[in-house]
């Protein structure tokens, strides 16, 4: 939803098939100068003539893989990935055979075809079927969206005020998110569901992924479906309420994973005393929207929308692994933080992260992250119910989620401190 949608189908048409690939001169590779340019979604992209010859790579891949996807819509029918998949035992014995070979075969096609990327043009559609967005709309009135719209507006809420305080700083410079009609149409969709979810209400790390979907969803309304589907359905249950326990228990899911899957940088960052949540409570919040670039970004939730949350640890697994070596001679609480902050923001290849994520890591599956997860359930709500005992006896009634926030600017701190150090 880039302004209007004409302006956003234009914009991708444009970048995706007209605009030629940038051709850096010899001159530019030997003095490895830094360029400036927009990606498919109207961010600005800084980086060298190496993540230029990437993008310019990955492009080619996705006109590729929207050529794969046009064929089967083809011959297969438009709406061809909503066949339906077995649910359960029950329903697979009741299918005939060769029925239920067709929709094993389906559903492997389209986990191979997601994994290698959705194509932008295809992206809006596919996401509101696959996600369960469709269906979730489908049970309340037509009329739902903007009867809310209607009923909530002037109301002011600390969500509301919250909200307000963060529209400016969400991707500001944005051709289209930091305007009047960027920043209205935002707004309605975080106070519309934080009417609609009283729980969440509104987190900060909302903003940047309803603005995300705004910009891929082809109107405001399906935005807002995507975001409820993702808060109600694809996600850890309790990220983005109060004390938000969720996030809590997915830190600690990923602590255990690393320690199993990167035994020797969970060891040297364990004796560094370096608390990974300080870098991955924003990843798992933001759901990387506001680390890896946009394209990169919407690959992982490509994934997301179909797979379900496990994508999360797989690629935050994974950003650790590729820098690993890197890591493992950092010695400053700074300068690991400004590894993996360099790392995300030049991953411009999704293919490399998501290879790592799903091939170098080992079996791990949904099974597996869910029943870590319930182990870890317990220890994170005594840890919490001690905490909200010590506010109340300290009469500080904060919210828990400016716990976490606080965080973000320990980290930020820690990383301007080392970059100061570097300098001098």
């Amino acid at each position: 939803m880039f302004g209007t949608q004409s302006k956003r189908d234009i914009l991708i048409e444009y970048q995706t098939q007209i605009l030629p690939n940038l051709r850096p001169s010899i001159h530019a590779r030997r003095a490895n100068l830094t360029v400036k340019f927009q990606d498919l979604y109207g961010f600005t992209v800084e980086g060298n003539v190496d993540d230029v010859n990437v993008l310019n790579e990955v492009r080619e891949k996705v006109r590729k893989q929207g050529r794969v996807w046009w064929t089967l819509e083809a011959s297969k029918g438009a709406n061809w990935y909503l066949e339906p998949q077995i649910s359960s035992i029950t329903q697979s014995i009741a299918l005939k055979s060769s029925l239920k070979f067709s929709i094993l075969a389906n559903a492997i096609t389209l986990k191979k075809l997601i994994r290698k990327g959705i194509p932008p043009n295809l992206r809006p559609k596919v996401w509101f079927a696959l996600s369960g967005a469709a269906k979730k709309r489908s049970t309340v009135p037509e009329s739902y969206y903007n009867d809310l719209t209607v009923a909530v507006e002037g109301k002011v809420t600390s969500a509301t005020k919250q909200i307000d305080h963060d529209l400016p700083r969400t991707f500001p410079g944005h051709p289209w998110l930091d305007t009047p009609d960027g920043h209205a149409a935002l707004r309605r969709v975080l106070v519309n569901y934080s009417f609609r979810d009283s729980d969440v209400g509104y987190c900060q790390g909302l903003n940047y992924v309803a603005a995300l979907l705004l910009l891929v969803m082809k109107t405001e309304e399906e935005a807002f479906w995507m975001l409820a589907v993702l808060l109600e359905n694809v996600l850890v249950n309790d990220c983005y309420t109060t004390n938000l326990s969720g996030c809590h228990v997915e830190q600690r899911v990923f602590k255990d994973l690393l320690a199993r899957k990167c035994p020797r940088i969970h060891a040297h960052l364990e004796e560094m005393a370096f608390d990974v949540s300080l870098v991955t409570t924003e990843w798992f919040l933001c759901l990387f929207s506001k680390s890896l670039p946009s394209e990169t970004t919407l690959r992982v939730w490509d994934v997301l929308f179909n797979e379900g949350a496990k994508i999360l640890v797989h690629i935050a697994l994974a950003i650790f692994m590729i820098k690993e070596d890197e890591l493992l001679l950092a010695h400053q609480v700074g300068d690991v933080i400004n590894i993996l902050q360099k790392t995300t923001h030049h991953l411009f290849d999704p293919d490399e992260l998501l290879t790592v994520a799903f091939d170098k890591m080992g079996l791990m599956t949904t099974y597996t992250i869910s029943k870590q997860r319930k182990i870890q359930e317990p220890a994170v709500m005594a840890e919490l119910d001690q905490r909200l005992r010590r506010l109340n006896s300290s009469g500080n009634t904060d919210d828990e989620k400016h716990h976490l926030v606080f965080k973000f600017l320990h980290a930020i701190q820690l990383l301007s401190q080392a970059r100061k150090k570097q300098n001098t």
